[in-house]
């Protein structure tokens, strides 16, 4: 199925005040993606520009689906990897829309920027620390990694900012600090406190950005429709994988998941309904 037709520009979003000034971005440089432009069974295409997307996170369970729908729907991908040779096992390496890039999201903003690169035209976060003895692992990963990659998008002008994080991070406000959901996810260094705070980064920096937050992750192939609700809404249920990836790339495609944190989950007995009414139902934040 073709994908890419008219391109769409995305705004600045209006950060929160900061404790200090910040330079902003310039239009510019905002984000083009592509989209398609349906008329009955007819797609009509209009600059046809492949876009390059920078995925950190490239080989984890969501990023690599990420990296597939991507690739699927006509993008060009810039892979950010921590392992070159697992990257190489996990990733279509011969495709030629596909480059693997080494990187490491706690080495800094300087770094990242480089390896992100002026070819990058938006950011999909899809990190994650993995468990182990180390409790500061959390916040090497989930909170100063995704802080590093949003700076790096600042020096670069690189307007366009996805993340993926998880409900219940702002669950002590919610009134859900003892749902066995929220205490067994900040058990290893308090990981949702970690993203929260980054979330909380994003949404200071002035970067267009939407932040997905899905329940309980699923490997398994997609069932029901997926359900999207306002931030600190959802505090259980679940979701495919492949649900998620097939949002953050949609999210890029349309200007109504601008500015936006979005909850989500699949329900068996929910209705299907288009993305761009799903994010339409979603205030800006």
């Amino acid at each position: 199925m073709a994908t890419m037709s008219m391109l769409r520009s995305y705004p600045l979003c209006h950060p929160y005040p900061l404790s200090k000034p910040y330079s902003r971005i310039p239009l510019s440089r905002s984000l083009s993606v592509v989209s398609s432009k349906m008329e009955g069974s007819e797609i009509t295409e209009q600059n046809q520009v492949k876009k390059k997307i920078f995925v950190a996170g490239a080989t984890g369970s969501t990023g690599k689906r990420i990296v597939e729908q991507l690739l699927a729907r006509g993008f060009e991908v810039k892979a950010g990897v921590r392992d070159l040779d697992k990257a190489g096992t996990i990733l279509s390496k011969d495709n030629p829309s596909l480059q693997i890039v080494k990187t490491d999201v706690t080495e800094g903003a300087e770094k990242l920027a480089e390896t992100i690169g002026d070819d990058s035209q938006a950011v999909i976060c899809a990190t994650g620390f993995r468990p182990g003895w180390d409790l500061f692992a959390p916040w090497k990963v989930d909170n100063f990694g995704t802080v590093n990659l949003v700076e790096a998008c600042r020096k670069l002008g690189v307007n366009r900012f996805i993340l993926i994080s998880s409900i219940l991070v702002n669950g002590a406000a919610m009134g859900q600090i003892l749902n066995p959901a929220y205490i067994f996810l900040n058990v290893f260094g308090l990981t949702l406190v970690a993203k929260l705070q980054a979330e909380r980064h994003i949404r200071k920096s002035g970067i267009n950005y939407t932040i997905i937050r899905p329940g309980g992750l699923r490997n398994e192939p997609p069932s029901g429709s997926v359900v999207m609700e306002p931030e600190d809404t959802l505090y259980q249920g679940s979701i495919s994988r492949d649900q998620v990836a097939e949002v953050a790339v949609e999210a890029l495609i349309l200007p109504e998941s601008s500015c936006k944190v979005v909850e989500i989950v699949s329900r068996d007995e929910a209705p299907k309904q288009p993305y761009k009414n799903l994010f339409a139902s979603i205030k800006q934040t």
